[in-house]
């Protein structure tokens, strides 16, 4: 999923796309908002208010919708989405333990995303592999079992290849 800074033009050549593709009805509220996140990889305030004109309803009622669905987000989402397994199984097994290693190899804690837009946390209250307790999903890939350590070794390696083009430059 792109992450693109959203420019007022960036945000006119995709809503000037929806016609063909979505009805201006309410019910179109949800696939545009989907269609648009995908583009953008969040949801800028000038696409939202845009979404709000093209299918003829307030941007507060955009904004509504728009945050009762947990899938849709206002900000930037790293390159590489970390997301923490918080469920009971989890809970239990260390999952506090990932998070705290995670923010202080990132510097950042759950639901918050690097500066560079390197890399984002976020939690979910659980995965439904408690087998595998504790959980994380890196880019949609499951690890389970996961200590401190062995996060520590999957960041690093993610790092890897960034930190080695950076010191090329």
């Amino acid at each position: 999923m792109p992450v693109i800074d959203s420019t007022q033009s960036e945000v006119d050549e995709i809503l000037d796309n929806l016609p063909g593709r979505f009805g201006r009805e309410q019910s179109s509220i949800i696939p545009v908002l989907q269609y648009t996140q995908e583009k953008f990889g969040y949801l800028p305030e000038p696409a939202v208010i845009g979404i709000a004109k093209y299918c003829r309803v307030s941007a507060s009622t955009v904004y509504g919708i728009a945050t009762f669905y947990a899938q849709f987000r206002f900000t930037p989402i790293g390159k590489n989405v970390i997301t923490v397994c918080r469920g009971t199984a989890c809970h239990v097994s260390g999952c506090q333990g990932l998070l705290d290693e995670l923010e202080k190899l990132l510097g950042i804690g759950p639901d918050s995303t690097t500066p560079d837009l390197e890399f984002t946390i976020q939690t979910v209250a659980c995965f439904g592999s408690c087998a595998l307790a504790p959980v994380i999903l890196i880019n949609g890939k499951v690890h389970g079992r996961q200590t401190p350590k062995s996060t520590r070794k999957l960041i690093k390696k993610i790092k890897a290849p960034a930190e080695a083009e950076e010191s090329v430059k």
